[in-house]
């Protein structure tokens, strides 16, 4: 699943669409540090009153809001143990498939319960469900119109699930205008914090408009931090990695194989390779072609080309071998480049931390100026400092 294909049903969370229709929805309330669930609720998504359906759509957006591999994972499921009936792709499936609504609510609460008994939640919780259909239009041809685009559709079920904590809401100073008196409004239901959910995940997963079920989204509330043991124990899913981990991985087998010191030249030379393929990247969503990733064969061919020495395909394969002990892992490029986690790369110093688009590395230089260790930037105009225009040194003498 790529980012247009999450956009794509992310936007179609919204009222009166026929491109994403919602059939029920099961509500689980439970309260912290409990282990069972306190109050359910199935309804028809279609029953309740609008302020609430807009309120759902928008916490359901949430949960598919932010990047792929950051805040968002696509998951391989683990394989399924012979007579593992609670593991949760089985669950999903079924649930998804059932025809009674019963038989769908009990799987899904067999999942909810799987969630507290893993960790119990130290706030009280409202994890809810929803079962529906999506639809996606075929590709738009110059001579259709909007209506020939919805003859032909891509019908996908779908089960979501989102999970929020609630909040006491605070007491406040009213004044009652019956009684003509200041008095202290105390509420005791709790908020259900609809607009940051903490978690949740789509099934199954999509890929060139088919459905995957034997891959989940995972949304995690927070970025690059996924909750591993919900992912493991929870959904039964396979290990991830974030795109900051990725970033990591690679930096220590670059590190592996050309060493800790590196000059400005190189490393602007292997961002630069790097960015050739985003460039490629970009077209490859249009047309819905394979992501590029480095595997030993790619990282063998940047660092080459970015001019560093003695590299050769059995040591890049060392190298994966000894940070990942894996020589046929794949990073992809888009994790490796500093514009993907952050807009610049820092330089970091004892007396500062300066910050530089990777295409200007090769602008910095490391030098030794009276005998003091220096960087230097090379640079075509004045620099300004808070409004000043900067001197050469050799004004200043």
């Amino acid at each position: 699943m790529n980012t247009k294909d999450i956009a794509d049903i992310r936007k179609r969370f919204k009222l009166d669409t026929d491109l994403l229709k919602i059939a029920e929805i099961y509500n689980v309330y439970i309260q912290g540090e409990s282990t069972e669930i306190f109050y359910e609720e199935n309804r028809s998504f279609s029953l309740l009153d609008r302020e609430q359906q807009e309120l759902f759509l928008n916490n359901f957006k949430k949960v598919l809001g932010g990047k792929l591999d950051q805040k968002l994972f696509e998951v391989k499921f683990q394989p399924q143990e012979e007579g593992q009936a609670d593991h949760t792709q089985r669950l999903l499936y079924e649930g998804l498939e059932a025809k009674e609504v019963d038989e769908w609510k009990e799987n899904m609460q067999r999942i909810a319960l799987k969630m507290v008994e893993e960790t119990p939640y130290e706030k009280d919780m409202v994890v809810t469900f929803i079962r529906g259909t999506y639809f996606k239009t075929t590709k738009r041809q110059q001579d259709e119109t909007e209506i020939d685009m919805r003859d032909e559709v891509f019908t996908t079920p779908f089960i979501l699930c989102s999970m929020n904590q609630t909040e006491l809401p605070k007491s406040s100073l009213v004044f009652d205008f019956v009684g003509k008196e200041f008095k202290s409004n105390v509420l005791v239901d709790p908020v259900i914090k609809l607009a940051s959910p903490i978690g949740g995940f789509l099934f199954p997963s999509f890929t060139d408009n088919a459905a995957d079920v034997n891959h989940i989204v995972y949304a995690s509330g927070k970025v690059n931090k996924p909750d591993y043991r919900f992912i493991e124990n929870v959904l039964n899913g396979d290990e991830i990695m974030t795109a900051e981990e990725d970033k990591v991985v690679f930096e220590e087998i670059v590190k592996a194989v050309i060493g800790e010191e590196v000059n400005s030249r190189t490393l602007a030379g292997l961002y630069d390779e790097i960015n050739l393929m985003l460039e490629v990247e970009k077209e490859a969503e249009k047309e819905d072609a394979e992501t590029p990733v480095l595997d030993t064969v790619e990282v063998t061919r940047v660092l080459k080309a970015s001019g560093a020495k003695d590299i050769s395909p059995e040591k890049v394969e060392r190298a994966f071998q000894q940070v990942v002990e894996d020589k046929n892992y794949e990073i992809k490029a888009s994790h490796v480049v500093p514009s993907y986690t952050s807009k610049s790369i820092k330089i970091n110093t004892k007396v500062a931390e300066i910050k530089i688009s990777p295409q200007d590395l090769r602008y910095v230089k490391g030098v030794n100026y009276n005998g003091k260790r220096c960087i230097l930037i090379e640079v075509e105009e004045d620099a300004m400092i808070e409004g000043f225009k900067l001197l050469e040194e050799e004004q200043l003498d």
